[in-house]
């Protein structure tokens, strides 16, 4: 398993401040950037895995409304995350 209950507890404390808070946007957005590199790499060896492929896509997708969300509600704290997780805009 990629994704242990001390993974997960170790990105909600870095980006969420606890590991309890589990529903701080920085967190989810740590959170499915991990899962985002994980399934990246499972696609690189197996290129007709469609059905990871389109659980990429909505993956990508659901981040992608997390961080416009997080840019609508400060700037800073969003350029800050892309910047420390290496996201492009």
């Amino acid at each position: 398993m990629y994704l242990t209950k001390e993974v997960k507890a170790d990105i909600f404390q870095k980006y969420g401040g606890k590991a309890e808070n589990t529903g701080s946007t920085e967190g989810q957005i740590a959170l499915f950037t991990h899962r985002i590199n994980h399934l990246s790499g499972h696609l690189k060896s197996n290129q007709k895995d469609y059905n990871t492929e389109r659980s990429l896509v909505r993956l990508v997708g659901k981040r992608r409304d997390l961080l416009d969300y997080l840019m609508k509600k400060d700037v800073v704290r969003y350029r800050e995350l892309i910047k420390e997780l290496k996201i492009r805009k």
